[in-house]
Formats: structure tokens, sequence, C-alpha cells
């Protein structure tokens, strides 16, 4: 099993000077840890106009800082907006791209549509036609990250002429793809289109297995035909993470965090918003009211009640063999969540690399080798159904003409 980190960089009121400065900063100096300590991906969201819920706004800025810091971790988008009216889609090909070649190719490409009118209705887009759009930009993505040039496009969210979209990345045919995942429709569609589900749901081992046993029954069927040019057949679920050899004190550390993440998203779906004016968390903490102290009791007296994901090093254990299991590939830890301390983040990362992660890395290379195996004719038969986009013929390229005549140019570009 790999392991990740995720980043939504949440910032609760009340804000002081400074404190944005100090969240990215310390969340670029987790990665940065977790690189040194063995973890395989760091997943960086990109959220619009969130108050308190999330200031990431500009992730390929972050993952680069990352890239440059870093040696050995994957580098997620998870996800990327990728509607025309968020990000172009040439400049999300060219951003990608060039982050993969910064990074010596450990980019990993996530695709996501938004979910909120705050985002959607910032940027005009229809919420019916959100998920269109996404995929149709997803795809166009994929072909100008693959094709030389890219032949041009007319449709239903955007429209662009026949240019060569530069650069390229260094992963071929390009970066893995992932799609952002809630229920298990979104998991049918992420197998269908031959994506990896970034399940973004906090479900049981049971409920994971069910998500798991539909995702890859998919993939072995001739329901897969892929959106990009190849098949990335990858589970990742995402999990509490609060860990210590004192189960108190991980409830204490990192409960309230957790269930401020899940409040504050429900709130900015489902209930008014006025810009610049959130009062997510100070509401959170008066309806929550001493539930941490119930649960550090509850745990005292050997009473489940805290998040899977939240505990010892041997509660730790028997939820990721639960995920394991299940079929689970990844699991992405949210440890950056509400005002959870950078100091108790970072011992946290330490101690389950110590020791909790070995003898799940110590599995990852064999049953990762025995999928494959098992995988390969159903991969190869799904991109034999993919109908790709046709690369230009020399003589179909189309001609650019010139700006101004040749006798009006009185300067040179510059």
């Amino acid at each position: 099993m790999r392991f990740g980190v995720f980043y939504e960089l949440q910032l609760p009121k009340p804000w002081a000077e400074g404190d944005e400065h100090r969240l990215f900063k310390e969340a670029l100096d987790q990665v940065v840890l977790a690189d040194r300590l063995g973890y395989d991906y760091a997943w960086e969201v990109e959220h619009h106009f969130l108050d308190e819920y999330s200031h990431s706004s500009a992730p390929e800025v972050f993952l680069a800082s990352a890239a440059a810091l870093t040696r050995r971790i994957r580098l997620g988008h998870g996800i990327r907006q990728v509607i025309a009216r968020y990000n172009h889609p040439a400049r999300t090909a060219e951003c990608i791209a060039t982050l993969d070649l910064l990074s010596d190719g450990r980019v990993d490409f996530g695709i996501g549509e938004g979910a909120t009118r705050l985002e959607l209705g910032g940027f005009g887009i229809p919420a019916k036609e959100k998920r269109a759009f996404a995929l149709e930009a997803a795809e166009q993505i994929a072909n100008m990250m693959v094709l030389a040039p890219y032949p041009g496009f007319e449709g239903q969210s955007f429209s662009m002429p026949c240019r060569n979209v530069l650069p390229k990345p260094l992963q071929k045919p390009h970066p893995p793809m992932w799609m952002a995942c809630t229920n298990r429709e979104t998991i049918r569609i992420a197998a269908s289109l031959g994506l990896g589900a970034l399940a973004f749901s906090f479900v049981d081992p049971d409920e994971a297995r069910a998500w798991s046993t539909i995702y890859y029954d998919i993939i072995r069927s001739e329901s897969c035909v892929p959106l990009g040019w190849s098949v990335n057949a990858n589970i990742a679920m995402v999990s509490a993470f609060s860990i210590h050899r004192d189960r108190a004190e991980a409830i204490r550390r990192g409960q309230e965090g957790f269930e401020f993440f899940g409040y504050a998203l429900n709130a900015l779906v489902a209930q008014d918003s006025v810009p610049g004016h959130t009062r997510l968390y100070p509401d959170f903490l008066a309806k929550r009211g001493d539930k941490t102290d119930r649960l550090i009791v509850a745990a005292a007296e050997r009473q489940a009640g805290q998040a899977a994901g939240i505990g010892t090093p041997d509660d730790m254990r028997r939820h990721l063999r639960g995920f394991a299991e299940a079929g689970v590939d990844q699991v992405i830890f949210l440890q950056q969540a509400g005002r959870n301390r950078h100091d108790h983040i970072t011992e946290a990362l330490a101690l389950f690399a110590a020791e909790v992660m070995p003898e799940f890395k110590a599995e990852a290379a064999a049953r990762e080798a025995v999928k494959a195996r098992d995988l390969a004719p159903f991969i190869e038969r799904a991109l034999a159904r993919k109908r790709r986009m046709r690369a230009l013929g020399e003589d179909e390229i189309p001609v650019v003409k010139a700006s101004v005549q040749k006798a009006q140019i009185g300067g040179t570009l510059t």
C-alpha cells in the first residue's frame, strides 16, 4: 500500500497577521518531511473563494515549490479544476508538463469540477453542465500533452485552433490521470474512463471494499474506454490522521480538526455565504461543545467513538489493514485540517513512518506486480477501444498568418 499527505490549506477564523504565510510555509515543511520519511504522494487541492475551508487557489505554485524542495515524493494535483472558465485547457497542459519536467517526472494529474456556488458562480459555470465540461476539457488536455501539434477543437465548453502546446511532459504519454470521487456513481465514472479514483469520502472498510469491487470490475469490462492515452488503474481513499502512543492525546490533537473539515465543506455547499464574512470555525465550536472531552472519556473506557485513523499505532495498523484487504491501493492522510498544530502533525508523520508504514511498504511491490499482471490484458483491450484524436499530416497543418506584412515590421519580437 502507498501513502500520501493531503492539503486543503485550511485556515479557520479568527485570522491574525501572518497566518496565511505561516500556513503555506508549514505545509511545505511537512511535504519535505514526508519526502524524507518515505511517504509516496503529496496531494494539493484547488479551490477558490472558500474562506476558512481552503486557501489553496494556486496549487501549481505550491507544487512547484515542493518539487524544488523534494527528491522522491510524487506531487499530485488532487485535484486541478479543469473546466475552461477556471483554467483554459492549454494552460493546464502547459502547467502540468512544466511541473513534470521540473520534478523529474513525479506529477500525478487529478481532475475535478468544483461543487460550491461560490466557485461555480464566481467563474460563471452552470452547475448542471459542470461534469460534461470537466470531462471534455480533461480529454483535450491529455491530447494537448501528446499531440504535436494539437489539431484544435470545437467543443461545448471551449474552442481552440491548431497549436503546438509546449512543453511536453517527461512521463509518456502523459502523467497518470485521476478523478475526484465522492460516491459509488463517480467511482463508476472514473473506472469507465480509465482514471484513478481519488475517493474523497470517509468510508469504512466494508464500503471501501464495495467501491473497490465496482471500480475494478469496470476496469476489467468492455465499459472501460480511456479518457486519456493511458489507464491509471488505482483507487485511493482519504483518511483522518492523528497518531500518538496515547490514544487520548491522538484524539485531543486531531479529532476536532477532522470534524471541522467535514463541517466546513457541508456548510459551504448547503448554506448561504457572504464572501469574506464567514464564521465557520466559531459556529462549529459552538455546535460541537465538549465532544473531544467526551471522546477521550470513551477512549479511556475502550469504547469506539473517534474517527478511524485517529489513535495509537495499533489502531492505525488495524484501520489500514482493513483498507488493504478491501483492495485500496493508496491511503491519503488528512492531517492539515482545522487548527491542527504543525508540531503535532510532524510528530505524527514521523511516528507513523517509524512504527506503521514499514510493514505495508514491504508488501507494496509484490502486490503491485501481481495486480499489474492481472490487469495487463484488460488495460490493453481498453486502450484498443479508445478513439484517439488523429494527428495531423504535415500537409494538413494550417498556416497561421503573420500579424503584419513584412514591409510594415519596424521592430523585433521580444
